[in-house]
């Protein structure tokens, strides 16, 4: 058998390293990161599949998940729809109950450390500093002045703040009750001698307003949640609000409780030239 010639091997040699050139594809390193960037896409774990592939995959999983949960904005951390909030009962006074529990622990917590700090024993100038027992004593001492400073500079700060207490329909304490009836009817008999005007015709309409009573009587604010649409009607409602005041002071149940009670009442002006005003939940 004739042996192939050197020509013959080196056009074989070409045509088999063309024929490799031909199967390697050159793309654009900085159009090829582009890419990835662009399309981020994340690993993640889900816990049902679906036969349904998505139009735009933006994670990369082990089955596909279509739909993922309700989301407006990006993708849910749930494939179930979100539960509805519920709030039983007078969620204002809930969530009383829980700073008066927290606030007792403080106490507590703060009388613990001083009765401990108590207990040790003064340093001992004759003892050497390097001595184990007491460096370890005197770390634990530092510790607990340090705990203590922090709960009494928390303690002075809460102990300034004047404490609100939220005034909804669902407030079953007949003190706030009471008080907010005489406010209520004030309002609405000032409002209705007073029915706002401009440029001589009667203004009707609804708003929101928060009102913050402080516990003297004093009007301290108004803010319009929800506007009338007419800013000349809900700039005289307010007006109403801050000039009926002040109102009577905070008896001594209402005070040991408050300094400042904020009303969310809903004013409406009606055709028949009289104001109405009804309690309403925080916007």
């Amino acid at each position: 058998m004739k042996s192939p010639s050197t020509l013959q091997i080196a056009l074989g040699v070409s045509v088999a390293i063309h024929a490799v050139l031909l199967t390697v594809r050159f793309v654009d390193p900085e159009r090829f990161n582009r890419i990835f960037q662009d399309t981020p896409l994340e690993v993640i774990l889900v816990n049902a599949k679906s036969k349904e592939r998505p139009d735009v995959a933006k994670a990369i999983a082990q089955a596909s998940l279509a739909g993922g949960g309700d989301a407006d904005k990006g993708r849910a951390t749930s494939p179930l729809p979100p539960s509805a909030l519920t709030e039983l009962g007078d969620a204002s006074d809930d969530a009383q109950r829980k700073i008066d529990a927290m606030q007792e622990q403080q106490t507590l917590l703060l009388a613990q450390i001083k009765k401990a700090l108590a207990s040790m024993p003064p340093p001992d100038p004759k003892v050497p500093t390097r001595d184990a027992p007491q460096a370890e004593r005197e770390e634990k001492r530092k510790q607990l002045i340090k705990i203590l400073a922090e709960i009494e500079r928390r303690i002075n700060e809460e102990n300034a703040r004047p404490k609100k207490r939220y005034i909804s329909p669902a407030t079953r304490e007949e003190v706030y009750a009471v008080y907010y009836d005489v406010l209520r009817r004030k309002i609405e008999e000032k409002g209705t001698v007073n029915f706002p005007e401009q440029a001589g015709k009667k203004l009707y309409g609804e708003l929101t307003m928060i009102l913050t009573i402080n516990f003297d009587g004093r009007v301290l604010s108004t803010e319009v949640a929800e506007t009338s649409g007419n800013l000349t009607l809900d700039r005289r409602a307010q007006s109403i609000a801050r000039s009926t005041g002040p109102f009577g002071p905070f008896n001594e149940a209402m005070r040991r409780k408050a300094d400042q009670i904020v009303v969310v009442s809903r004013f409406k002006f009606t055709r028949d030239e009289t104001l109405e005003t009804k309690l309403t939940e925080r916007q």
